[in-house]
C-alpha cells in the first residue's frame, strides 16, 4: 500500500491548469468513487476516497471548476478497514453538478459509464480520466512477477470506458470480473511504468523503476551464479545497450541535464563494460551503487520524458540489433 499511497500523494498535487483536464478529472473520481442518493427528495452526490489530500484537490475542483460547495467529512476507520475515510459531499447543488459532470444524462437518467464528452476527448483528456480513476480506487503492487496497477470499477460500462481511455494513450489494460467487483488491470512492467509517466506520477515511477531493477538485479545475479555463459553473455550485452541508452540521453537533454545525472552518464558511456559496483568506485568523490543507479535512472526518465513532449525518438533509439545479437 505505500506505493499506491505515494502514487496518490504526488498525483493529489500535481497542477493541472486545462478545464477540460480537470472536468475529466472530477467525472473520473466522482464516477469511480462516487455515487448519487436521494435525500429528503433532493439529489445528493458523494464520493469517498482514502487520502485527505484527494478529498481536498476534488473539492477544490468542484469548487473552481463547477463553482459548487463541497464538504468534507472524515470517516474513522474500524474493523476490517484501516485508516480514516474521506467522504466528500455535495448536498445542495447536487443535481447540477451531477449534470454538469455527466452522472446523469440531459433526460435526467443515470449513467453508467463516463461521459460522451470525456470519452470523446483529448489525449490529455485521457490521461485526466486514468488520474481520477486511480485518485478514487486504484492500486500499484510491488513490482516482480504478479506486479499490477489496478482500478477498481463501479460497473462493467465504467469499465470499458476506463480500457478505452488506455486505448487512446497506447496502453494495453484489460476488464475483469473478480468475485463480482468490476476491475481494470496492467500488468507488464513497461506498460505500468508508461501509465504513471502519463499520469504524471514521475517521482513515484522512479521509486517503483528502482524496486523493479533491485529486484531483476538480485534475479540475475542468481542467475549468474552457475556461471553460465549465455547469461554472462547476455549481460554485458546489456550493459553495451545501457550505455548507448545513456549517450542517446545526453543528446536528447544537451544543456538541460543537471550537472550530477550528466556526470554519472558520462561515467557510464566511458565505462560501458563496467558494474555500478565499479562505477559508484571510479566516481570522484566514490558514489555508492544505489546512487549511481539512482542517477543514471533519472537521466534516462528525464530524456524520455523530454522526448514524448517533443515527438522525438527516446533513449532506446541508440539500441541497435548489433548490441543485442554479438
Amino acid at each position: 500500500m505505500a506505493l499506491t499511497q505515494s502514487v496518490k500523494e504526488e498525483l493529489s498535487h500535481l497542477a493541472v491548469k486545462k478545464s477540460s483536464e480537470r472536468k475529466a478529472e472530477v467525472s473520473a473520481m466522482l464516477r469511480f468513487a462516487g455515487g448519487l442518493h436521494i435525500i429528503s427528495g433532493r439529489i445528493v452526490i458523494e464520493a469517498e476516497v482514502d487520502l485527505a489530500s484527494t478529498a481536498r484537490r476534488l473539492r477544490t475542483a468542484i469548487s473552481e471548476v463547477y463553482g459548487h460547495s463541497a464538504e468534507i467529512i472524515v470517516v474513522s476507520g474500524g474493523g476490517l478497514r484501516r485508516g480514516s475515510r474521506y467522504v466528500i459531499r455535495v448536498v445542495r447543488e447536487g443535481e447540477a453538478l451531477a449534470r454538469q459532470t455527466g452522472l446523469l444524462d440531459n433526460r435526467g437518467r443515470p449513467v453508467r459509464g463516463l461521459p460522451s464528452a470525456v470519452v470523446n476527448g483529448s489525449a490529455a483528456d485521457a490521461e485526466a480520466v486514468w488520474r481520477g480513476a486511480f485518485l478514487a480506487h486504484g492500486s500499484l503492487t510491488e513490482p516482480g512477477r504478479s506486479s499490477s496497477l489496478e482500478v477498481t470499477c463501479p460497473g462493467p460500462e465504467a469499465a470499458l470506458a476506463l480500457v478505452g481511455a488506455a486505448r487512446r494513450l497506447g496502453i494495453a489494460a484489460k476488464a475483469r470480473e473478480v468475485r463480482g467487483v468490476d476491475r481494470v488491470v496492467v500488468r507488464d512492467g513497461d506498460t505500468i511504468a508508461a501509465l504513471l509517466t502519463r499520469m504524471g506520477a514521475h517521482d513515484a515511477l522512479m521509486a517503483w523503476e528502482e524496486r523493479r531493477m533491485r529486484k531483476e538485479v538480485r534475479a540475475t545475479a542468481n542467475r549468474l551464479a552457475n556461471f553460465d555463459d549465455a547469461n554472462l553473455r547476455r549481460s554485458a550485452q546489456a550493459a553495451v545497450a545501457a550505455g548507448a541508452r545513456v549517450e542517446r540521453a545526453l543528446e536528447i537533454l544537451g544543456d538541460d541535464v543537471p550537472d550530477h545525472l550528466r556526470y554519472a552518464g558520462e561515467l557510464r558511456v566511458a565505462h560501458k563494460q563496467a558494474s555500478l559496483d565499479e562505477l559508484g568506485r571510479l566516481a570522484d568523490p566514490p558514489l555508492t551503487k544505489d546512487a549511481i543507479a539512482g542517477r543514471i535512472r533519472r537521466l534516462l526518465a528525464m530524456a524520455d520524458k523530454k522526448a514524448v513532449e517533443t515527438g522525438i525518438p527516446g533513449t532506446d533509439a541508440n539500441v541497435t540489433p548489433d548490441m543485442l545479437d554479438g
